[in-house]
């Protein structure tokens, strides 16, 4: 038995009254704490969540106030992505920029520590990207103490045929991003980690072949069962759900073109939650047809409320790294019907879901349009992939199992990596 390794988290985003990023960090970070003594360093702007939810500031985290640097280069991201919630592969680029001057001040608090060994382990938790590099790195590596970095993940291809939606999101910069490649910072922090954690099969082949032996897949999202904790009861007619903002890449134009013959017979009812800047013309595009109820922005027990009632997530984006809705429908035992591409493809497998595979948009609302028709045709397999669904979230999903994989990681680090670097999926 290990004794309990005292671990140095860094967490910039880690805010539970957030989501997406925020959310993941938060929730790895404090569920860490039941496998070893954590001390959780975020960013100043987190702090007053940390408190209401508990936490002691100078003995559980400590916020790092670095926003002389990060308040003026966000507002200048903000201005440069053009649009509300529209291109981030411009917001992680200008982010790469504030990000050291946060690694700076934590050195300056924490570097004489390290240096001392009172910490066995320094974690980098978030940023995801793994476009921002992690000055610490290197000055761990000096101090002999170990590094874990991730789970990295992000800037999955946007598919071929899908450059109108490209456009339409702003990722002009994507086109370049993988320049990031060639930063100095990259080759110098991944030589230095003991462990690297990767949340996809694509963020995985693009570390180099020469940290292979140090590389983990291990997706970053992760369920809380306090926050999903109800299970689907659906009654009657075929009821699909989709869940998210409402943009091109996510394809909800898509699903009600694909669901379209299904709904006007009567055999199939959508369940629209969300909102974003494609709502207006999506109530047009159902204008007529009944059986799609448009539910806008919902608490997420309201979205519970909704899912339970309904047989699918039907969710046909193409561009998802890591696909939290899906293992959130699955929770509560939806089942999920997914374009086999990035995240959602990697969570989903024939025992607990359908996917179709990726293509043009014509060729993903054929196939959507299929696979509902199979669905109503046979509903037969649904509570056996419903309770698989569920089943895989409790074994390798929740928040407690993430922490004991990232538990043997750090035993395996302590250990001089005696054996082959753990699996887990």
């Amino acid at each position: 038995m290990h004794k309990r390794p005292k671990v140095l988290a860094i967490a910039e985003a880690a805010n539970p009254e957030w989501v997406s990023v925020p959310l993941v960090g938060w929730s790895l970070a404090t569920a860490l704490r039941e496998v070893a003594d954590m001390h959780i360093v975020t960013q100043i702007r987190n702090r007053d969540a940390f408190l209401r939810a508990g936490l002691r500031e100078g003995i559980d985290f400590t916020a790092i106030d670095s926003q002389a640097v990060a308040r003026p280069i966000w507002n200048l991201a903000e201005r440069l992505r053009m649009g509300e919630g529209k291109g981030w592969t411009m917001v992680q680029a200008m982010m790469s920029l504030s990000y050291p001057y946060f690694e700076h001040l934590i050195w300056k608090q924490f570097g004489a520590g390290i240096r001392a060994g009172e910490w066995d382990i320094v974690h980098r938790i978030t940023p995801l990207t793994p476009t921002v590099s992690s000055p610490i790195a290197k000055r761990c590596a000096k101090a002999g103490v170990p590094f874990v970095l991730g789970p990295l993940n992000g800037g999955v291809p946007w598919p071929k045929g899908f450059d109108a939606e490209r456009r339409a999101e702003k990722e002009w910069l994507s086109y370049v991003r993988s320049a990031y490649k060639l930063m100095p910072g990259r080759r110098k922090m991944l030589r230095s980690a003991s462990a690297l954690l990767v949340g996809s099969r694509h963020t995985a082949s693009e570390i180099p072949k020469a940290y292979h032996n140090k590389r983990i897949y291990m997706p970053e999202n992760g369920i809380d069962p306090d926050r999903f904790n109800r299970m689907a009861k659906p009654e009657g007619v075929l009821r699909a759900a989709f869940v998210g903002r409402m943009v091109p890449y996510k394809g909800p134009d898509m699903l009600i073109e694909a669901a379209k013959p299904l709904i006007q017979a009567g055999k199939l009812r959508l369940e629209m939650i969300g909102d974003g800047p494609m709502a207006p013309m999506l109530k047009e595009q159902a204008k007529g047809l009944g059986g799609i109820t448009f539910h806008g922005w919902k608490a997420h027990e309201e979205v519970q409320e909704i899912l339970t009632q309904c047989h699918l997530l039907s969710f046909p984006s193409i561009r998802e790294f890591g696909g939290g809705v899906v293992l959130e429908a699955m929770a509560l035992g939806v089942v999920p019907l997914i374009v086999d591409y990035a995240g959602p493809g990697e969570l989903v497998q024939p025992e607990w879901g359908y996917k179709v595979p990726c293509g043009t948009r014509k060729e993903i609302v054929a196939r959507f349009g299929t696979a509902l028709a199979d669905v109503v045709s046979d509903p037969s397999t649904l509570p056996r992939m419903s309770k698989g669904a569920r089943a895989r979230v409790e074994s390798h999903f929740l928040w407690a199992r993430k922490a004991q994989q990232v538990a043997q990681v750090y035993a395996w680090i302590l250990d001089g990596k005696a054996t082959p670097a753990p699996e887990f999926f």
